[in-house]
Order: C-alpha cells, then structure tokens, then sequence
C-alpha cells in the first residue's frame, strides 16, 4: 500500500492526502453514476414517455448542443446578425474560439435548423470550404467537442443497450429451466442504437405519436423519428431471442439493458473522423467495418454478424457527427459510401444489407479540391448531394487581433514584452492582403479597412459599406492566413534580438513578415509579392500615426493645463457670442475675447474661419442645455473640442519639452524630467515598458526631426 493510501502523520504522507483531497473535491460522484445510469428496457420506456428529447435524431442533438449556449442578436449593416456563443469555445475556456465569422456560421447554424426541421437538409452532407488557415477544422473540431459536452449534460443525455447472453453470444437455455435463456455476458450494440430500434415496426407508429404528442423542443419544431430496423448484430440477436421464447417479444426483451452513453471521439461512441491515406493502403472498409476472421472459426461463416467488426467510422459515429479531413482527396470508391450514406442514411457493410444511421456528415475541403471537384462530370451525384458553406479568412481588424492575442497575449508570453500595438500591425496587414481594392474613387484599403472594423469616416453611411462588401463577394477567400503571421511572430519572439533585449516591436514584426514573403510556400506570384510589400508600407505609416497620437496625448495629459484651457476659451466664447469683454485677472481691465486663443483651438478640428460664429453659438447651445439638464460642462464632455484642446496643448507642450532635441545626445534636467512624465504616462495609460516608451519616445522625436513631412 501507498504512503498515499495509509494515510500516517509523516509530512509526506499529509502532503499526499491533501492531493488526494484535492483531487477528490474536483470530482463529482454523483454526476458519473447519472452519465453511467443502467437500466431495464421498460425503465427506458418510462424514461422515453417522461423525457422524449432522449429519442432525437443527430441533427436535432447537435442544434440544441449549438443553441444550449445562447446567441447574442445585432446588426451590421442593417442586417440582423447572431453571435453564437457555442464558436466561442466555451468547453475549453476559449482555446478554439472563432472570432469574425458570424456569417459563415450563421449559415451553418440555419443548415442545422433546417436539418433538426426535416427540411430536406439532414439528407446533405454539410461541406465547409475556404483557403487553408480559415478556421475549418476549428470549427469542426468544436462541434464535435460541443456535442461531446452536451451529451454529459440532462438536456442532451442519450442511451443505447446492451444484449444478456451466454459466453458465445447465444441463447442457450438455463440450466434446469429450459425455457429462460442465459444471461452471463453483455454484448454492446456496435452502433449504439437507441432502445426504441427493437420495438416491432407494427407498433413504432403508435408510440411516435406518443412521444410527438408529449415532445416540447425548445429550439425547433422537428418531429422525432427513428430508424427502420437495427443493424445486422442487434438483429441477428433479436431474431434469435424471439425463436428461442416462440415470438414472446416481452421475454426477448428481458434480455436488454438499457445505458446512457456519453459521445466520446477517443473511446469511438458517436464521433468519427476519417483522414485520407495512401490509396494503395486505404479501403472501404474503414468507413463500414471488416470481417474479424478470428471469429470465423467459432461462427462457421464470414456472414454471421457476430464475425464481423462494426468499427467503420461511418459505424461508430452513428448518433453523433463523422467529419471527413479533406473529404475531396478521397477516393472515388470512398464518395459512393458517403452518397448512400448522406441521402438514405444507411451505409453496405460488406457482406450484409443495407444498414441504417443518424450521423451528421461533415467534409472539408480548399478552394484547388473544390474547382477539380466542379470541373469532374463524374461527380455530379456527389456534388448534388453536399451543401457547401464559405469559410473565409477573418476580414475585421479587431477580430483578427483577438486570434493573435489568444496565442501570444500576457497570459501566454510572461518573459517577452510584447510593445503596444505589435500583433495590430500584424493583424493589419493580413486583413489589407485578403481585402479587394475598392472601385470607389478617393477610398483607400485602409479606409475599408477601418469602415468593416466599424470605424466612422466622413460621408460613409451604413449603405454605402453594404454596398462596398456587396461588390466584393469573394473578399476574404484569398490572401495570407494566419498561421504565416503566427509563424512570423513566432520567430520574432525567439530571434536572437528579441532574446537579449527581453521585447519585440511592431517594426521587428513587420520586419520578419516581409522577409518571409520571398520564400512563402503559397505565394508564388511576384506581383501579389510586390503588392503585399506595398501594403507594409501602409501599414508602417499607419503605426507611425497610431504612436503620433499616443504620445501626443501622454504629453497633453495634464488635466490641471487642459482644464484651464478649456476655461480660458469657454470665457472667451461667452462673451463673443453675448458681445462682451473680458476682465483680464492680472491687469483689472476688461479686454476683448481673444481671437488668437479661440482661433488657434478651432483650427485643430478644421472649423473655418466662415464656420466660426456658428460653432461658438453650437458650444453655448450645448452648455445650456447640459445645464439644463441639471449637468455640468467639463473640459472633455464634449468630444469635438476635447480633441481641439488635446492637439492645442500639444502643440504648446512640444515646444516646451523639445522634443525634436530628444535625437541628440544633450537634453537639460528639467527637459528630461518633462520628457519622464510623459514617459510614465505611456506606460501607465498605453502599456509600454520603460524599453518601448523610451523607444517609440525617440521614434517619434525623429520623425518631428525630418519635418513631418507626411503631416505637412
């Protein structure tokens, strides 16, 4: 026995209950013996009668799995959108978590609707297609491991049986009784078929209409069904059962226990995956089961179900979902199963008949695989057959951020300083390359960009972005993924500069991705090269804007200067629109409003010199109705001239602090001790290190250094 088992007062030992303990508390009994509940067939008849959700069909499961989770409504573009948070990853606290492509999965969940309703759609195979990277195996993956989760749940809970026999899977007789058979072993059914199959097709209408009568779906309003005849083991025992009691169906189904299941992809219980292999070492048999000739010996012959293994992955995903990994790459001999399989819902083990499932089908595929596909007139019965839905590359700047940040933000990299703004460069150029150039005069990718992202830009309405995404169909489905970016900060992260220096920037990034275009594995097209150099260069100087507006709003962050400022040009204001002078508190005299003051503000945010009198009077409007309102005016109530006032003490506070003069080596004690504080202020309010303020401090100053001349 284990120090851990006895127990004893060792320190060891008491370290070792306590992990025991803590192990323990982690642990719900209770909720194990309700997922491994057994019991007789006329229990389940009751359980059946007293929740009839436990007899849905696949696709009903899997869209009440999707809906269990709740969705949130709005719009875009005035179009009525959901955000389903099942694609959020809430299984596993968001590591396969979808970010972007509301759309897309918008579709598959009305796929699934329709299939859950009977529509005609549960008779397709659902096919996801988009560029690599896109997300496709993710969202498989999460449906599967969603369905998964929702199996353990009450709401999805789901049974299957076993049979009671003799040690060789017969009905042989008690001994002393020869009417009851034996009941020594268990026998699985291989499918994990619901109970409900073994009810004698003469009496299944009547208790469907049961069941329909009492069924209340909360997401749907399918009908439950189910399949015609079990599979060849579960039949063959059944019919040896009813000879063996005289066509006493009551005694066979003594014989049944009943269980829940929950679906599991590693123990093979209602989730399948089928991955292409080398042709030459790949058969059919992988999708419906083989002879095991090992049991031929014992049964007589390769046709007894009982010799045969009904392991396929169409076989053992019955209840549940199958997903085929680049299902186009598949032998033809492959796709004729899955016809069959997608239209009737039954698949041809070799050797027996037909055999009914309930299974969702689900393929992926890229964009080469598809076009051979459309351009193959052999295969019109399979293209007939599937439903395919877009999977695009992400096309919002901030849900790309998100995807970068799941891998590489604080949680994940402790020892690296990542600086402010270093994966948004990243996420921005990968968004430029998948967007298409817009054919409105004036507008600019970046621009679109910023209007997908839900940026405002003047004389751009909600209309005019529909229209742009509407003449671009295909946007999204060409360009760089983002595993060329992860790869890219990847290597940034553990080069040689990034190591010593303990930090990257954004310039370190874009860097790397631009030498990693000369030898991309996908991108073979010089002028596609030579454009996606061009956008680096858009997007450096958007960062080179983005870092402008940081630092001059560290540098004009004084609230005490800001404020009095604002109250400087509030008096002013007030006695220009009321045609009165100012008290000057120095010299006691009243003096004109100052122009200079109110002019130098208002040119910040481009009031004409024309507009001038009617943003005066639309600032008093807005401080007596505040006031009326019971409200207070302060310096950044109103957004508008808050911005003015920002850019004004700016430019006051550069002049002061010289911030040109940071680029050479000679900077007074009270320059520094300005140039600190607003140091402190991009770390404190930005996120920078001391390392990356300092640098993009002197980054900055260079640029004032040459003149500025983009702003110019």
């Amino acid at each position: 026995m284990s120090t851990f088992e006895k127990g004893g007062s060792d320190t060891g030992a008491t370290r070792g209950g306590d992990l025991v303990s803590l192990i323990e508390s982690r642990l719900d009994r209770k909720r194990f013996q309700q997922q491994h509940w057994e019991g007789t067939f006329w229990e389940y008849l009751d359980l059946a009668l007293a929740n009839p959700g436990v007899v849905r069909n696949a696709y009903q499961r899997l869209y009440d799995a999707v809906l269990s989770h709740g969705c949130e409504k709005y719009k875009l573009f005035k179009k009525e959108c959901a955000r389903y948070h099942f694609f959020s990853d809430p299984f596993d606290a968001g590591a396969d978590g979808i970010y972007g492509l509301d759309f897309a999965l918008m579709q598959l969940v009305d796929f699934l609707r329709s299939a859950a309703e009977g529509y005609g759609t549960d008779k397709r195979i659902l096919l996801l297609h988009g560029p690599v990277g896109s997300s496709k195996s993710t969202i498989a993956r999460l449906l599967k491991k969603g369905l998964e989760h929702y199996s353990r749940t009450d709401d999805g809970a789901l049974y299957s049986f076993s049979w009671l026999l003799d040690e060789h899977c017969e009905a042989s007789p008690v001994e002393g009784n020869p009417r009851e058979a034996r009941k020594d072993h268990a026998y699985a059914c291989p499918m994990h078929e619901d109970p409900l199959v073994l009810i004698p097709r003469e009496a299944r209408e009547p208790l469907l209409a049961q069941l329909n009568e009492r069924y209340r779906p909360k997401n749907h309003s399918g009908r439950l069904r189910l399949p015609q005849e079990p599979d060849p083991f579960c039949r063959r025992v059944y019919d040896d059962l009813m000879r063996f009691y005289e066509g006493d169906w009551r005694k066979a189904m003594g014989h049944v226990r009943v269980r829940r299941i929950t679906l599991s992809e590693k123990d093979r219980v209602g989730v399948g995956t089928f991955q292409p292999k080398d042709e030459k070492n790949q058969d059919s048999t992988e999708l419906t089961g083989d002879i095991n000739y090992r049991k031929i010996a014992q049964y007589g012959s390769d046709s007894d179900p009982r010799a045969f293994n009904f392991d396929g992955e169409l076989n053992i995903a019955n209840r549940g979902i199958c997903e085929f990994i680049e299902v186009l790459k598949l032998d033809v001999a492959f796709l004729y199963d899955l016809l069959g399989a997608s239209q009737e819902h039954s698949i041809k083990p070799k050797k027996f008949a037909q055999t009914a499932i309930d299974e969702v089908i689900l393929g992926h595929t890229n964009e080469p695989e598809y076009k051979r596909l459309q351009s193959n007139e052999m295969m019109e019965a399979f293209r007939d057959r599937t439903i395919k839905i877009d999977i695009p590359y992400n096309i919002r700047l901030s849900d790309e951020i998100r995807i970068y940040q799941k891998d590489f933000g604080p949680a994940r990299i402790r020892n690296i300083h990542i600086a402010p703004h270093t994966l948004e460069v990243a996420a921005m150029w990968a968004v430029l390359t998948r967007l298409e150039e817009p054919k409105k005069a004036g507008l600019g990718l970046m621009q679109k960009m910023k209007l997908y992202d839900g940026k405002a830009i003047p004389g751009f309405t909600e209309d005019s972005i529909r229209e742009l995404k509407e003449e671009a169909p295909r946007e999204g489905m060409n360009g760089v993924s983002p595993r060329y970016i992860q790869d890219k900060i990847s290597n940034t992260l553990v080069s040689r500069q990034a190591v010593e220096e303990k930090a990257i920037n954004p310039f370190m990034v874009l860097n790397e991705l631009e030498s990693g275009l000369s030898h991309h594995s996908l991108i073979s097209d010089e002028e596609t090269k030579k454009q996606y150099r061009e956008m680096l260069s858009v997007v450096k100087e958007e960062y080179e804007d983005i870092i402008k507006g940081e630092v001059q709003r560290a540098i004009s962050a004084d609230e005490d200067a800001i404020r009095r400022l604002c109250a400087n040009y509030i008096e002013s204001v007030r006695a220009y629109t009321q045609k009165e002078r100012v008290r000057n508190k120095y010299t006691g005299r009243d003096e004109e409003p100052d122009e200079r003051l109110m002019r130098s503000i208002e040119e910040k945010i481009d009031i004409p010199e024309s507009r001038k009198d009617d943003f005066r009077q639309e600032i008093m409007n807005y401080i007596g109705a505040l006031s009326l309102d019971g409200k207070k005016f302060e310096y950044n109530t109103n957004a508008r001239l808050y911005k003015a006032l920002e850019l004004k003490l700016f430019e006051d506070q550069r002049d002061t602090i010289k911030l040109k003069n940071l680029v050479s080596s000679v900077v007074d004690d009270e320059t520094q001790q300005k140039i600190d504080v607003v140091k402190q202020r991009l770390i404190k309010q930005f996120g920078y290190n001391e390392t990356s303020a300092t640098d993009v401090l002197n980054y900055v100053a260079s640029i004032f250094a040459r003149g500025d001349k983009k702003s110019k």
